[in-house]
């Protein structure tokens, strides 16, 4: 009899369970546009402290590379000289990149528009007496000079006042943004400093509010993907080191300017997965552009081929050696990763499919020892 009730209430849970998930899955549905428009707004309201969360997951990985190297030497403020080192390291390579190409890149840019008006006054100004032949083929064209010239400058001169008109919004976004930033950077510190004793409140929260088995198994998939994460750090900034150094290299042998330049910003666009670096691809070929447009093609191909054989071999490979996930997968997650979020789904579609393949595996290991299933 005893066994009867507890059979009924077993399928009376069941029951309910699977009549509330149907009700929420329809509103989920019904209101989806409510939902996301609340979700967006939480997302904004505690913008800062996601942000804040991100940062305390990449620099955790130099902090720990310090703090090991830091233990050997002092026992007192190891911590403290971790955060603000690796906090030194990641800003400053992005600020030493930045000081070293954007002001070369605005020069670029500024050559580049005087080569086209220039060119544009040689063409206009071409004497009928001299090189009749090219003379004669410009004027059977009967192509008005003066009036494409005119037309570009008159783009440029909109171009300046829509940028003007636009500054005072610009300069909005940026203090916004730069306030968002060193909010998220402070929280990031929080966190650092005093990542244990969050660890363990949080362990405790979960115990105490979560069945026993499912906070088990919740707390090791945290700890899987907390594990993954740092290893896809570490591989992500191997890799890029490898990238950039082959791409100076490879400049270098084939006597094209700005080398150690261009090297080191395609080296940390390379952060983003497989298509990261055709950023610094892309201002390489404009400033080679300015001295050599023959050579800045040939920095095309090469960067084309050097980018084939990263992606396909040298990628895979380090990365995925890293985070024990097999090449195939990497390139399937950056694949989808970036067709469903983009460039943010390219950063996070390795680690994540790595983790799942982590527990996918675990869970299959465990499901064949039940089974007693002969894998040999």
């Amino acid at each position: 009899m005893l066994e009867d009730n507890e059979k009924l209430k077993k399928l009376a849970k069941w029951i309910i369970g699977i009549f509330t998930c149907c009700i929420l899955i329809f509103l989920g549905v019904k209101y989806f546009n409510d939902i996301a428009q609340f979700v967006s707004k939480c997302i904004g309201y505690a913008g800062p402290l996601f942000l804040g969360m991100i940062f305390a997951l990449i620099l955790n990985v130099p902090m720990g590379f310090f703090e090991k190297l830091l233990k050997k030497k002092m026992n007192r403020f190891v911590r403290p000289l971790s955060i603000v080192l690796s906090i030194v390291l990641v800003l400053g390579i992005f600020a030493g990149v930045s000081v070293l190409v954007v002001p070369e890149l605005a020069k670029a840019i500024s050559l580049i528009i005087d080569i086209v008006l220039n060119s544009i006054d040689k063409l206009e100004g071409l004497d009928a007496s001299s090189f009749d032949f090219v003379s004669d083929a410009i004027a059977s064209i009967d192509i008005d000079w003066m009036a494409i010239k005119s037309s570009v400058e008159t783009w440029f001169m909109s171009f300046g006042k829509n940028f003007v008109n636009h500054a005072a919004n610009m300069i909005g976004s940026v203090v916004s943004g730069f306030i968002t930033f060193f909010v998220g950077l402070i929280f990031s510190i929080y966190i650092l400093s005093s990542k244990e004793k969050l660890m363990k409140q949080t362990g405790r929260l979960i115990r105490a509010w979560i069945p026993e088995k499912f906070a088990n198994y919740f707390i090791h998939v945290c700890e899987v993907c907390n594990n993954v994460f740092k290893l896809y750090v570490a591989g992500q900034a191997t890799e890029a080191i490898i990238l950039g150094t082959l791409c100076m290299i490879g400049m270098l042998i084939l006597g094209m300017p700005y080398a150690p330049m261009i090297g080191a910003l395609v080296g940390v666009t390379a952060l983003i997965p497989i298509v990261g670096a055709f950023v610094g691809c892309i201002v390489g070929f404009i400033m080679i552009l300015t001295i050599s447009p023959f050579k800045a093609l040939i920095f095309v191909v090469f960067f084309l081929v050097l980018q084939q054989i990263e992606g396909n071999m040298i990628y895979p490979k380090v990365v995925g050696s890293k985070i024990n996930l097999p090449a195939i997968w990497v390139l399937a997650a950056v694949t989808i990763g970036g067709n469903i979020g983009g460039i943010l789904g390219m950063l996070f579609s390795v680690p994540v499919t790595s983790s799942l393949y982590t527990l996918v595996k675990e869970a299959t290991k465990n499901r064949e020892k039940s089974l007693k299933i002969n894998t040999k």
